[in-house]
């Protein structure tokens, strides 16, 4: 572990503005489980959400059914977010790349990383994120607040 790479905010902003379809990878059903609560905060923030769970496959969560692997996913993916253990991820992006010639970002959690599976990835022109979650980057660039107007500077007199 311990691989801290250093992210912008302007590589990590254009990563979530460009991403439209995003395959969560080892994604939860607990709704106390961040992967399950990340993956649906992306949902709801308009990312069309592929939940993968082999034990969860033809579930549905958050309006999406789950599907058991990357090769269950039916057209192309923009990003792959994965929570499962660091061993686990190569076998995973190699999966990704093949499946998916359009992949962007592969994204993993944090405590997840590969530098193995980085390097394959960017030898592919995919950008990748390791150690970090794409809610809180989201909520962190992009200020929940914000969106809603408060956070501007200027106090509105409006209720």
């Amino acid at each position: 572990m311990g691989m801290s790479e250093e992210y912008s905010d302007d590589f990590l902003k254009t990563i979530l503005r460009r991403t439209k379809r995003v395959a969560v990878v080892g994604v939860s059903a607990n709704t106390v489980r961040p992967s399950y609560y990340v993956a649906r905060y992306l949902s709801l923030k308009g990312y069309d959400v592929v939940p993968i769970n082999p034990g969860q496959a033809g579930k549905v969560l958050f309006g999406k059914k789950v599907v058991a692997s990357l090769a269950d996913v039916e057209g192309p993916v923009d990003m792959i977010d994965i929570f499962r253990r660091s061993e686990h991820v190569p076998p995973i992006v190699d999966e990704a790349l093949e499946r998916f010639p359009m992949l962007q970002t592969v994204w993993m959690q944090i405590g997840v990383e590969s530098a193995e599976a980085a390097e394959q990835a960017r030898a592919r022109g995919v950008d990748v994120v390791m150690n970090r979650c794409p809610k809180i980057e989201y909520q962190r660039l992009f200020g929940e607040l914000r969106m809603g107007g408060f956070a501007t500077g200027v106090i509105s007199s409006k209720l």
